[in-house]
């Protein structure tokens, strides 16, 4: 982990980077699928981290 990010971050940027490639994969590379992967990944990267309630 970097030495400034937090948990939450790391794995929104996780999550976008793997997003990205599986949105451009799907979408034959067009470039609104690769950053429209990009954005629910990072969500999705985000909102796992957190703790269970």
């Amino acid at each position: 982990m970097c030495r400034d990010v937090d948990a939450g971050q790391e794995h929104g940027y996780i999550g976008a980077g793997v997003g990205a490639v599986g949105g451009s994969v799907l979408t034959g590379g067009s470039t609104a699928g690769t950053v429209g992967g990009a954005v629910v990944g990072g969500v999705i990267g985000h909102e796992t981290s957190k703790p269970k309630k």
